[in-house]
């Protein structure tokens, strides 16, 4: 549920999380010859926030009979200028200005870290529906579609509040509270930041920083495009998008709706996603450029919230193998209602009866609804100095009613004792929360460039404010009951009372950012951020009283930076080295803090070093990296029930990543990445004085390994065929500090299908290009466990078994 589940009884801090069970890998496809649905591709529009609107010639198209944009980098010449129809295209898309890495307008191969891309393209070649999908296939990824911390990731050892996610280069809030389930139709890309990030995201951004880029207007004749598909679960997605020059000289448009039903494998569970997002540009001059946006999101759910783990040795159950392994006790309904101490861990299992069954209550309900406003402009005083600013609003809101632990009751409550457990059944507990949120904020920076002892030298200092209004109101009746494993009595929700929580946040940010050119191969890049951030809390229980303690506030001021270098050392081989720092709340995320928590900040850092390598022939690209990340002063939950200090946090990896084109019709792609994640000196102290020791153990969620590859071969014909494959590759996690209880390693296989109809053998000549599509994803239909929470350790989410799709893509 909700991570301000964090203020529920017994100081519950929660983050569930499940992932999409797609195989699919995310390495860019390499630069192919254009296939039929490729070579109608729109030009890429310069994404939000520094967009550039230039005015198409007379005729709207070039001399080439191609749609023709100018795109001047963010910053200035020291960024080679490109444009959609003539810029380079490479293997991992390293070749893209990303607003993941920075403002100072660079590419993944001019940064000195990992940043990753997936653009549009991949996402439909890859089936990528949702954004948790996408990011599965980036090295070293693994996510989580939680019902209450939905699209939420692990990397580099680190996951949940760790990993900061923006919108077009915006933070909205702590990622467990605020992400949503969301299709990818409407988004231009997916980029992500490896590391410490706070530089360029603010606080909260120890694993690194994940960006959505929604589309962008182009300038050129309008190209419209639909898609729809439907799969063997009855589920469906559709879309329809257009964009391009209007009569209007230097004004450009943009606009995409999406309508997707996801349902799930479980029974009376689904997401139903509605967006609609668009965008103007216009050009005022050749100087000065503005332009504004609008987008809303909504998804309605019936959610399920994971399946019980059993002894294995219990009567009458049937176990499985493969999906969990390892020792259990029950945990929930927690300390207090506990059986007797030193209860005996029992081997764990799932029952094999259970792999559909829902344990939510009957009349469950979930909602998001989430309006986004955005506008500014950009105004270039000449050649070397550029202001660009852009405001925002941003309102959500969030609404759960559910049953969300569901706790098989493996031991007799102790004598004498109260006790809402009854042996051998389900324990079951509800929740209800409401969020309303509201953010406000502005984005501006001055970029200039100039020669520092004949070096060539671009820098930007950037001013970023936002006020965030927080709302909850939360159930205080937590209503439980108990029901049978195999036929459990849904019922309903029952007894509700609220109390109400209201959280103000406001940051002011100034950073500054410089890329200093020694040499034409060798650049040094660094940055500094001042954050000043104050928190105000208040609580009221159900009565409308004021609680203990409340209310009360507390001012933060993290200071993070990174420096680093790049060297071309070679044509095309790039070595990079960067030392990098971060800053995040101690306990949970910063909207949850209590007074009693440790009103501090936790500081992080990391050591990156590595190398980028493309061709001369631009056909193979890889890249190779290794990190090492320390996080101090961490606070971990415990089971949900209580906080520990675990004192230090240390990851170190390696990552590869490779995309190879051995010839125009056969496409080799894949990733690995290998990670140890260790607690320090973390001692847990117990009610009862007794004490345990967690250091050297792993954090939950967190694989030594995961791995994706994948090949395709197209035949050219009359109506050209693609037919490919992918593998994915998870090993074993925990889901809880003891990792007594491991979430077994899985392997995964997807297998897909292209047909390019030509447009001459369609009755309408208006259409371009008609993309049919087969996929069939779990291919061997393999059970697994896809994710596990320590907030609700005993319960796993299961990961979906095989199904098939089919799908239809236009564009005129």
């Amino acid at each position: 549920m909700s991570p301000l589940r964090g203020d529920r009884k017994r100081g519950r801090v929660h983050s569930f999380r499940k992932s999409s069970g797609s195989s699919l890998t995310l390495l860019a496809l390499l630069a192919a010859s254009p296939s039929a649905a490729e070579t109608a591709q729109p030009p890429e529009g310069t994404q939000l926030p520094r967009v550039v609107v230039t005015s198409p010639p007379p005729s709207g198209r070039s001399k080439a009979g191609r749609p023709k944009q100018a795109v001047r980098p963010p910053a200035g010449p020291a960024t080679p200028v490109t444009t959609p129809t003539t810029a380079t295209t490479t293997p991992l898309n390293t070749n893209t200005v990303t607003e993941v890495g920075g403002p100072l307008g660079l590419t993944p191969r001019q940064t000195p870290a990992t940043v990753e891309i997936v653009d549009q393209q991949l996402i439909k070649e890859q089936g990528y529906r949702t954004t948790t999908e996408t990011a599965q296939g980036f090295p070293g990824v693994t996510a989580g579609d939680g019902p209450g911390a939905a699209a939420n990731f692990s990397m580099r050892g680190f996951s949940g509040t760790q990993i900061n996610t923006l919108y077009n280069g915006i933070k909205i809030g702590p990622s467990e509270m605020t992400n949503r389930i969301m299709d990818t139709y409407n988004l231009d890309r997916v980029e992500i930041l490896k590391g410490p990030a706070s530089l360029l995201s603010g606080e909260g951004a120890t694993g690194g920083a994940v960006n959505y880029v929604t589309k962008a207007p182009h300038t050129g004749p309008i190209i419209n495009e639909s898609f729809t598909g439907w799969d063997s679960i009855s589920g469906f997605r559709s879309g329809y998008g257009s964009g391009g020059s209007t009569n209007v000289k230097g004004l450009d448009y943009r606009f995409d709706i999406s309508r997707t039903n996801l349902n799930s494998f479980i029974d009376d569970a689904y997401t139903k996603l509605f967006n609609v997002s668009g965008q103007l540009n216009y050009r005022v001059n050749d100087s000065f450029k503005v332009w504004g946006a609008a987008e809303y999101k909504e998804d309605r759910d019936r959610f399920y919230w994971g399946t019980p783990i059993v002894p294995a040795n219990f009567p009458g159950i049937v176990p499985t193998s493969g999906i969990v392994s390892g020792r259990w006790t029950q945990n929930y309904p927690g300390p207090d209602f506990a059986g007797p101490k030193d209860v005996p861990l029992k081997p764990a299992t799932i029952d094999a009866r259970t792999l559909t069954t829902n344990y939510n209550v009957l009349d469950n309900k979930s909602y998001g609804k989430e309006l986004w406003l955005r506008g500014g402009f950009e105004y270039t005083f000449d050649n070397n100095v550029t202001l660009r600013s852009q405001a925002y609003a941003y309102g959500a809101r969030r609404y759960w009613h559910n049953n969300e632990i569901s706790a098989f009751n493996d031991t007799d409550p102790a004598p004498g004792t109260f006790c809402c457990q009854v042996f051998g059944q389900v324990y079951r507990e509800r929740l209800t929360v409401d969020h309303d949120q509201r953010t406000y904020g502005n984005i501006t920076d001055l970029s200039w460039n100039n020669r520092i002892a004949g070096m060539e030298n671009r820098s930007v200092v950037t001013l970023s404010a936002y006020r965030t209004q927080f709302n909850v109101a939360q159930d205080t009746v937590f209503g439980s009951d108990n029901v049978d494993l195999i036929n459990p009595d849904r019922d309903i929700y029952g007894l509700e009372k609220d109390e109400h929580i209201r959280t103000r946040v406001s940051n002011v940010a100034l950073s500054f950012e410089d890329r200093l050119k020694i040499t034409p191969t060798f650049a040094l890049i660094g940055g500094i951020r001042v954050e000043g951030i104050e928190l105000s809390r208040i609580r009221f229980d159900e009565d409308g009283k004021l609680k203990a303690f409340y209310p009360f506030s507390k001012d933060f001021t993290p200071v993070t930076g990174r420096i680093g270098y790049t060297w071309e050392a070679l044509p095309g081989v790039t070595f990079y080295s960067q030392y990098a720092t971060g800053a995040d709340p101690a306990v949970a995320n910063i909207f949850i803090l209590r007074p009693t928590d440790p009103l501090l900040l936790t500081t992080s850092r990391t050591y990156e070093t590595g190398m980028k390598v493309l061709s001369w022939d631009k056909r193979a690209e890889f890249t190779f990296s290794l990190y090492d990340i320390e996080r101090d002063n961490v606070y971990q939950s415990k089971s949900g029930h209580r906080v520990a200090l675990a004192a230090k946090q240390h990851a170190k990896g390696v990552e590869f990543a490779t995309a190879i084109r051995p010839t125009d019709e056969w496409k080799v792609f894949g990733n690995v990445a290998l990670v140890s994640s260790k607690y320090e000196n973390f001692v847990e102290v117990l009610d009862d004085g007794t004490q345990v020791d967690f250091t050297g153990k792993t954090p939950p969620n967190v694989p030594r390994i995961v791995l994706n590859a994948g090949t395709s071969y197209r035949f050219s014909t009359r109506w050209p065929v693609e037919v490919g494959g992918t593998v994915r590759h998870v090993g074993d996690r925990f889901n809880n500090d003891d990792n007594q209880l491991i979430m077994n390693a899985y392997t995964l296989f997807d297998a897909f299908a292209f047909v390019d109809v030509n447009p001459r053998d369609l009755g309408w000549q208006g259409v371009k290009d008609t993309r049919i599509g087969f996929r069939v994803r779990n291919l061997t239909d393999k059970k697994y466990a896809v994710w596990g929470d320590p907030g609700y350790p005993d319960q796993i989410l299961l990961g979906a078994p095989r199904s098939f799709e089919v799908s239809a893509a236009f564009k005129w």
